[in-house]
């Protein structure tokens, strides 16, 4: 496996998440974790069941479910969305298509929250079959609608950038920012789907606006985390420092890579362990130290690291908590270790085609 592939640092990439930040960019366009709300535990129950299962990621138990909500004539926009959501998880977009579209055609014409809802997943099953314009379609019958609805303008900015109309998604982007200047984690969010795409530059350029613009209002965690993208580490380090303590595990995790890049990796190190001594064991320190180890090629460690993350109940992450874990068996030469669990990473996630290459290769070690 690529060296780089270790690099996968954070956050869930369960499929309900902004497949955000990459962190690695398809990461930016699944589509926003709206919790069902629509049903109570009386006339829709089977349906209630089925979004608890869609929840536990047990889709063929939820589309089974859904069909014995139909055959109890319970809500039927409601079914539709949840096998949408099951076919969501499954990969399987064109039948989540389907059955979004669906749910939208019956809608009685009086447009409130759940329609919005749906928009935003028919536009993300769109974005999975490559159908990106119909996805672009759906952003526009959405702020037609609700100018208001900066989702709509930033996922459509993603999907201009990736087409490289740069352009079009610079308005987007313009205008998801002026709709709340101080969400700061939206133009970091901006700033990763740019730099992902090739446009670091322009993505450096919003956060140079945003501390230009004055950093009164800023935490230190805010003012670090931007100076840590703009690649300004020394101020970086004495901001993410002032916040150790404010801002938690996030602060923590951004000065530990400081440290990092500044060439102090023992001293990062010291830093996830601190935390994590003093503090209820957390996946995503727990990750990031691991992924410290590993470049200093303490394999051993690393992966004592990923699998303590991987124990850590609800942990959000475990898709690249079991990737990061293949990696440090492969990297201990636990070949055979390596190509069961990738075997397992497979069925869970069977739409990661770069595991799958991997997996191939793992069956000629």
């Amino acid at each position: 496996m690529a060296k780089e592939r270790k690099q996968v640092e954070t956050t869930g990439m369960a499929w309900r998440d902004w497949m955000k930040k990459k962190r690695y960019m398809a990461a930016a366009l699944l589509c926003s974790a709206v919790l069902f709300s629509g049903c109570g535990a009386g006339g829709n129950a089977n349906i209630s069941a089925g979004m608890e299962q869609v929840e536990a990621l047990e889709y063929d138990n939820a589309l089974a479910s859904f069909q014995a909500a139909r055959e109890a004539k319970e809500n039927e926009r409601l079914i539709l969305r949840g096998e949408g959501l099951a076919y969501m998880g499954k990969t399987m977009y064109a039948e989540a298509a389907a059955a979004l579209e669906g749910a939208l055609a019956g809608s009685d014409g009086r447009i409130g929250p759940l329609d919005y809802d749906i928009n935003y997943y028919l536009a993300t099953a769109y974005y999975k079959l490559g159908e990106k314009d119909k996805a672009v379609r759906v952003y526009n019958a959405i702020v037609a609608l609700e100018e208001g609805e900066r989702d709509a303008y930033y996922l459509r900015g993603v999907i201009y950038t990736e087409q490289g109309n740069m352009e079009a998604a610079r308005a987007d982007f313009d205008k998801t920012i002026s709709l709340n200047k101080s969400d700061y984690n939206r133009l970091i969010d901006i700033y990763e789907v740019l730099e992902g795409n090739g446009f670091r530059e322009v993505g450096q350029e919003y956060l140079q606006a945003a501390m230009d613009g004055g950093t009164k209002n800023m935490t230190n965690f805010e003012k670090g985390r931007i100076c840590y993208f703009l690649e300004d580490y020394e101020n970086a380090r004495t901001y993410l420092e002032k916040a150790r303590d404010e801002s938690g595990y996030e602060a923590v995790l951004f000065l530990g890579k400081t440290h990092e890049i500044l060439g102090d990796s023992n001293y990062a190190i010291s830093v996830y362990n601190t935390y994590l001594d003093n503090n209820e064991p957390n996946p995503q320190v727990l990750n990031q130290l691991g992924l410290c180890k590993m470049n200093l090629e303490d394999y051993q460690g690393a992966l004592t690291a990923f699998q303590a993350a991987m124990n850590v109940e609800n942990n959000g992450m475990m898709q690249t908590l079991k990737m990061n874990e293949i990696i440090a068996y492969e990297y201990l030469g636990e070949y055979r270790q390596a190509e069961v669990l990738m075997g397992s990473y497979l069925k869970n996630y069977p739409d990661d085609q770069v595991a799958k290459r991997e997996h191939t290769f793992l069956q000629t070690r």
